[in-house]
């Protein structure tokens, strides 16, 4: 159960003064809907104003705050320039005051004799000083302009100021937590307290210190969860599947086998074959066979009398992969069933008695295989094809849930930098599929200016002339699912006029997912010609004649995002191409990272340089899954704080495995706080 010392810091946003349900709706756009996350909203910046008696010369191009009496008012007479106010400063000066919209408002705020305090950048026009947009208040009502304020993400119909006054509320509200932190490391940092830190970063400028204080909480929160995840997997016993190595030589494969592949299967059958749980990462770049690793590992299970389950990101990839293993294992004897959503009524009932009698020795499916009514007589080993989509606290669950757990493998095609896979995956081994089969066509990678976009779409009716088929992913639109749903229509609406209804599928995130999988089966069987998609089809299936790939917008997406985009086609033996459409506006960083996609086809290059323009939640996709996303760390401190706190979480255990000590009741109230709730019940007890 949750401290109470939390109690303020998870009230909902709405228990703060003066906000009601369109301040609640504004506050939710930004992700903030308790107290704890106002405190999180951290500053980009500070506005420095100076507080000056009179405009002059010398306080050109920065922002003042004045205080004037206004003494005339001059609008458009075409309703549709500037109103502009004139007012006198304590200098006797003119100043104009500038608005271009709601006029009204302006003459109410300013009115005519009255004294106000006015603050904005100072320039001059012609001759005469001026402040366009000003913000005022009134001497003597309400908080007069801040000297030093910060900066804070905003959305439309929210100003800066109302949120600092929240954010304000919010640290008025803060309790001053028990100290986490080993006294040592916070002394030689010169870290101030949790409370303290978080009042520095929103008043001061560069409060440095106080930044990485608050990023190393988020770090050290994370770690304490995945050592007690590894702690609590490591006290259960399970039970040893050494296998035979019968079936996996029975198996006809149509290549060899590459010597990383060997490497992670020995590797992975020495964990299988102990009583303690396997948790084991598989990293492996689009294409490199970590699906053949994956059947050789529940093989093994198999062989050694126990079952296996293989969770899919999506029902049409569990399909794929039930298809797959059905046409790869008949002839062994080895029993497949799928498990999804569809499957219903007597079909289902069928697989969860197969499951329960142990007559099913694999199951393929999406998170329904994992459902409380779902009994396996013998679970030896769950592959988790995770794509993002199974983070720490989903493990956490299963970690809370299970008494003797299966053997885990999690797989992932998003190489992961090495720092990051710490911070996500610290209490797995890692394995890395770190060379690619042979006779796999490299992706010839092109970058094209939008102005070409018509010689783009002729080129892709001489590829559907030419039996091909072809994926044509449209931008992200400022965050948006509607927008980018939206992008993605209108461009299926224009290729349809060129090509054909009947050519073109659409598939967005805003459609049920039946529907989309409908769409994309139609793909799949090579009824559509081209599959117009937002980044819904990162995860797909295999579709080996797709061997075109066009991205519009392509600036707009992240360098691993890309990657995995690219990775959907290149599937067959044919020549494959991708083709990444800039805008005109190009960046020189945007550049540099477009260049990047064109050299190199390396995913843990990519991951690399992904990770350095643009942080951890992002490369991890944790932003869409609702993981973990650091709020104050940023990559650097990632990469310098992870192994600190790791080092420290694990020294604080072996101190005191149960947390009772002082320090171990501070460090549960940080579990509770970066919620994970699911962690502290893995202590062990005693």
């Amino acid at each position: 159960m949750r401290p109470e010392i939390l109690n303020p810091l998870f009230a909902e946003v709405d228990s703060l003064k003066g906000v009601g349900p369109q301040l609640t709706k504004l506050l939710k756009k930004l992700g903030i809907s308790r107290v704890v996350d106002l405190l999180y909203h951290l500053p980009t910046g500070a506005i420095e104003r100076i507080k000056a008696p009179a405009a002059e010369a010398s306080l050109l191009g920065r922002t003042v705050i004045l205080d004037v009496t206004p003494f005339e008012t001059r609008e458009s007479r075409s309703g549709r320039g500037p109103t502009r106010i004139f007012a006198t400063d304590s200098g006797g000066n003119a100043i104009s005051l500038v608005y271009f919209n709601n006029p009204g408002w302006a003459k109410r705020t300013l009115p005519i004799g009255q004294q106000r305090i006015v603050s904005g950048k100072l320039e001059q026009y012609g001759d005469e000083w001026q402040i366009i947009h000003p913000e005022v208040s009134e001497p003597g009502k309400g908080p007069p302009p801040l000297i030093r304020e910060p900066v804070y993400p905003l959305t439309e119909g929210l100003t800066n100021r109302r949120l600092g006054e929240l954010v304000r509320e919010a640290l008025e509200r803060a309790p001053e937590l028990p100290e986490w932190i080993e006294p040592s490391l916070a002394a030689r940092e010169c870290w101030s307290s949790w409370r303290a830190s978080l009042a520095l970063i929103h008043r001061e400028l560069g409060a440095e210190d106080a930044r990485r204080r608050l990023a190393y909480d988020e770090i050290f929160a994370n770690q304490l969860a995945l050592l007690l995840l590894r702690q609590s997997q490591r006290r259960h016993r399970t039970v040893s599947l050494p296998g035979t190595g019968e079936l996996i030589r029975k198996l006809h494969l149509p290549y060899q086998l590459t010597d990383a592949q060997r490497r992670v299967i020995r590797e992975i059958r020495g964990d299988m074959a102990q009583h303690v749980p396997m948790l084991r990462l598989l990293q492996g770049d689009v294409g490199s066979g970590k699906t053949l690793v994956a059947l050789a590992s529940m093989l093994t299970a198999v062989e050694s009398g126990a079952q296996a389950a293989l969770l899919a990101p999506t029902e049409i990839l569990a399909r794929q992969h039930h298809s797959t293993l059905l046409g790869q294992l008949d002839s062994l004897g080895v029993r497949v069933a799928i498990l999804t959503g569809r499957e219903k009524g007597r079909a289902r009932d069928s697989v969860l008695m197969g499951l329960a009698d142990g007559s099913i020795d694999i199951l393929v499916g999406t998170h329904a295989i994992f459902q409380e009514k779902v009994a396996y007589k013998q679970l030896g080993l769950a592959v988790i094809d995770e794509q993002h989509r199974f983070g720490v606290s989903q493990r956490l669950l299963l970690a809370s849930k299970a008494e003797h757990p299966p053997h885990l493998l999690v797989m992932t095609a998003t190489p992961i930098p090495r720092t990051l896979t710490l911070t996500q995956y610290g209490e797995m081994d890692v394995s890395r599929i770190d060379e690619m089969p042979p006779g796999r066509t490299p992706v010839e990678t092109r970058v094209i200016s939008e102005e070409k976009l018509p010689d783009v779409i002729n080129g892709l009716g001489r590829h559907i002339s030419g039996g091909g088929q072809a994926y044509w992913v449209c931008p992200l639109v400022e965050e948006s699912e509607k927008s980018d749903a939206a992008a993605a229509e209108e461009r299926a609406r224009v290729l349809k006029m060129r090509f054909g209804d009947d050519k073109i599928g659409l598939v967005h995130g805003r459609m049920k997912g039946a529907d989309k999988d409908a769409v994309m089966e139609r793909f799949a069987s090579g009824d559509l010609a081209v599959l117009v998609a937002t980044t819904v089809i990162e995860v797909g299936v295999d579709v080996p004649n797709a061997t075109l790939m066009i991205v519009e917008g392509a600036e707009r997406f992240g360098l691993a995002q890309l990657h995995q985009l690219r990775g959907r086609v290149g599937r067959g033996s044919g020549k494959s191409t991708c083709l990444l459409i800039r805008g005109q506006n190009l960046t020189d960083v945007g550049r540099a990272r477009l260049s990047l996609m064109r050299e190199t086809s390396d995913g843990f290059r990519i991951a690399e340089e992904d990770l350095r323009l643009r942080g951890p939640g992002e490369i991890l996709g944790t932003r869409q899954s609702g993981d973990e996303v650091f709020r104050a760390a940023k990559p650097e401190d990632v990469e310098t704080l992870a192994p600190i706190a790791q080092s420290d979480a694990q020294l604080l255990l072996d101190r005191d495995g149960g947390l009772k000590g002082e320090r171990g009741q501070a460090a549960r109230v940080c579990l509770y706080l970066f919620e994970r709730d699911q962690a502290v019940g893995l202590i062990r007890s005693g």
